[in-house]
């Protein structure tokens, strides 16, 4: 396992690296002088060769990139235009906000999402499996932004239970949660169910019920572990997801966290602050599929021995 774990993180700083020159790479993709853009329509040549300088593009891309790495690996992202604050410090002062949401999210999500395609898959072709299937294909196929304000709707202008949107106590986090847990949910229960009625049909399965064992020890310490290797892969790439901020969902309830400061960022021209949010989802994204190999390794043990 110890060989497997170092062979895992060997490979992070060359996944690091290549995020960074992508991140880098966005100011010469967009269309035009990117100092003329930032700077605005209102900004006359003498404003806008002074934002060359400060930025630094008036330098060979090669040096400013090998700059951007340093400055990266120090935890030097930048300044905001916008703001003059560290691109860092605002980045980490969303992120627990997004942290928050993600984690309830997902945490609602894998355990109403296993446990629904657990009872699909023992109840398979029962009316209990139609209505999880359609529960769950509601769930993958319903826009975020549509769910988003009609739980608003309901929740908070008509019965007033919830505030509609801001951050506050507990309750400002409801609705946006839920509204990030349906999809993931969706696709949870699909996959757990797909996967849960492969592993039933298992010789081993019919071998434990030989010996006697209950029904439910059979499911839950015979079948559930191997069915969650394929799922675990769907939950990592929603965890990366949230943490990377969905911007629809914190936008429509004003949530303050990294999907809307990206936005923005956006609006704002502050493309130093876009580098850094982008860099930082990134990382997240890379961060949750290394404990997603790792997990592979702890449930299956033919992995980390190979």
């Amino acid at each position: 396992m110890a060989y497997y774990v170092m062979r895992r993180l060997l490979l992070l700083p060359v996944i690091l690296l290549g995020i960074t020159a992508v991140a880098f790479s966005l100011m010469y993709l967009i269309p035009g002088d990117p100092a003329a853009l930032m700077a605005g329509p209102e900004a006359n040549q003498e404003e806008i060769e002074a934002l060359r300088v400060r930025l630094g593009l008036d330098r060979p891309p090669i040096l400013r990139y090998l700059e951007y790495v340093w400055r990266a690996a120090h935890f030097d992202l930048g300044t905001s235009l916008r703001t003059r604050e560290p691109v860092i410090h605002a980045i980490m002062a969303r992120l627990p906000n997004t942290l928050m949401l993600a984690g309830i999210a997902i945490s609602l999500s894998v355990f109403f999402g296993i446990l629904a395609g657990v009872v699909a898959a023992i109840k398979h072709q029962t009316a209990v499996d139609d209505v999880v299937m359609v529960l769950s294909l509601l769930g993958v196929s319903t826009p975020a932004y549509w769910l988003a304000l009609m739980l608003m709707l309901l929740f908070a202008v008509q019965l007033g239970w919830l505030p509609v949107a801001g951050k506050g106590d507990w309750r400002y986090a409801v609705l946006p949660s839920l509204t990030l847990a349906a999809r993931a949910t969706g696709e949870i229960a699909r996959m757990s169910r797909a996967d849960m009625l492969e592993v039933l049909r298992e010789d081993y399965l019919r071998t434990a019920r030989a010996k006697g064992l209950a029904e439910w020890t059979v499911i839950s310490s015979h079948a559930l572990k191997n069915a969650l290797i394929p799922t675990i892969t769907v939950i990592g790439l929603r965890f990366g997801g949230l943490l990377g901020g969905t911007v629809l969902t914190e936008t429509i309830f004003a949530w303050p966290g990294v999907g809307r400061l990206v936005v923005d960022a956006i609006a704002m021209r502050d493309f130093p602050m876009v580098q850094g949010a982008v860099l930082v989802i990134a990382a997240n994204f890379v961060l949750v599929n290394l404990a997603v190999d790792l997990a592979y390794g702890l449930l299956d043990p033919r992995i980390r021995y190979r």
